[in-house]
């Protein structure tokens, strides 16, 4: 069946060459109030994908979205499903799976921008946040929910009186994370206990076995949109590398910061603990720079992102929780601090700047324990990268200083560490949980013992 769709669906993008014509978001069947919303939200003219997607939604067709991360898939499946909702009002009308917190709440912005007009209400349902508000939410009948799998399944199986059998959207947004981060059983679950007689939109970056296997349950006979094929950086994006051994890593990271002053950077680092110490050695070096990664309670996320799109903080370091799907409109230069394990993920890390036609910067360091992933990375975008331009003596003689700034992060991280264990009600993520109880249950053993 898969086949004969994708077979299907490739005809169907033969026969329109003219997918340049339709220039306004009228041209492509939305109606007058969701124009006008889309006008006030700046929305001037439709992304490549909105204009392939939005037509064959509005005709009731399923959808498979391939495009890149900041190409307006979120406008592709949203404005669909509210002109469907203006037709026949519901309650639980629409469903939005996602693998982060912050997309979902990034999606539900949206949501309520373009259906603020009509009345739109939202709910997001994710991790890390209080369970009981989330049920009193569920039980309004909100029309749209933005959820992450886990938390999803959570409520239907506890939450009294809450269903999805009236479900007529359903959205999978980043298919392919959210299944690499294994939600497969939840998605699963979540297919099992919704209509089967529904529209499915499946938007993904990158079309994996696994994403075709999904595309192969849940979806019918569905249109393929490909915005594009192979994978690609931005033109507008100026891509570097520095090859550095390993020990002066920091050292040349501050050099960076400095050379190019006054942008605002995005920093990525490939683990939780490496990035909480990055930030705080840069502010020991007087850099305001921001956490964020998956081990932060909700509401301190949400504040580092908030700070940083005011631009209250030019620095936000963080782990591959913001590599995707986060508008953050004013990023002038992404920096690979660790190399990305999984190419793909280069692409989506450095297409947080250059967004929107806009020009920006990217600059991976490559330690010698690298160079086979680095070239995985050149390899996959078909280019090779210049060196970014460096006085090696300059580097050297930040050393000092920087050998200090990192003492004294490492006694802030031991000391945050010994705090969050006399407090322990300081972290609200579920991982966070599951490790005290376990460090509970171990120190009551020896007890015993």
């Amino acid at each position: 069946m898969a086949a004969g769709a994708e077979e299907g669906s490739a005809a169907e993008q033969e026969q329109e060459p003219a997918a340049e014509e339709p220039r306004s978001f009228k041209d492509l069947g939305v109606t007058d109030v969701l124009c006008e919303a889309c006008d006030q939200l700046g929305w001037k003219v439709p992304t490549k994908i909105q204009i392939e997607a939005i037509p064959v939604a509005l005709q009731g067709r399923d959808v498979i979205g391939l495009a890149e991360t900041g190409s307006g898939k979120t406008g592709a499946f949203a404005l669909p499903i509210l002109q469907a909702l203006l037709e026949t009002p519901q309650r639980l009308f629409a469903l939005v799976l996602t693998p982060t917190r912050e997309l979902a709440f990034q999606i539900s912005e949206q949501f309520e921008a373009l259906g603020s007009s009509i009345g739109v209400q939202s709910t997001v349902i994710v991790g890390g946040i209080d369970t009981m508000s989330q049920s009193l939410a569920l039980a309004k009948k909100p029309h749209v929910i933005i959820a992450t799998p886990g938390r999803l399944v959570d409520h239907l199986e506890n939450t009294k009186g809450f269903n999805l059998r009236a479900l007529k959207f359903l959205v999978m947004d980043e298919a392919d994370r959210i299944l690499n981060m294994d939600f497969e059983t939840e998605v699963d679950k979540i297919l099992k206990v919704i209509p089967r007689d529904r529209k499915t939109f499946l938007f993904s970056a990158t079309m994996t076995k696994k994403v075709q296997k999904l595309q192969r349950a849940a979806l019918k006979n569905p249109v393929k949109c490909a915005v594009s094929s192979k994978y690609q950086t931005v033109e507008k994006l100026q891509q570097y590398y520095i090859f550095i051994p390993s020990k002066f890593k920091d050292s040349y990271l501050v050099y960076i910061l400095n050379e190019l002053a006054g942008n605002s950077f995005m920093i990525f680092c490939s683990t939780c603990n490496n990035t909480q110490r990055t930030a705080l050695l840069l502010r020991n070096l007087g850099f305001t720079a921001i956490p964020l990664h998956g081990q932060m309670s909700q509401n301190k996320r949400l504040g580092s992102l908030n700070k940083f799109k005011a631009k209250a903080r030019s620095i936000l370091l963080a782990t591959d929780v913001a590599s995707r799907g986060l508008d953050i409109p004013h990023v002038d230069v992404v920096i690979n601090f660790d190399i990305p394990t999984h190419s793909k993920d280069y692409i989506h890390r450095v297409g947080r700047t250059a967004r929107a036609g806009r020009s920006g910067k990217s600059i991976t360091f490559v330690t010698q324990y690298d160079v086979e992933l680095f070239q995985r990375i050149e390899h996959l975008i078909g280019k090779k990268l210049p060196a970014f331009p460096m006085q090696e003596e300059e580097v050297m003689m930040l050393t000092e200083r920087v050998a200090e700034a990192q003492r004294f992060a490492r006694m802030e991280l031991r000391e945050q560490g010994e705090k969050k264990r006399s407090r322990n009600d300081d972290d609200d993520t579920e991982e966070a949980i599951g490790v005290r109880n376990k460090v509970a249950g171990g120190k009551k053993k020896k007890r015993k013992a």
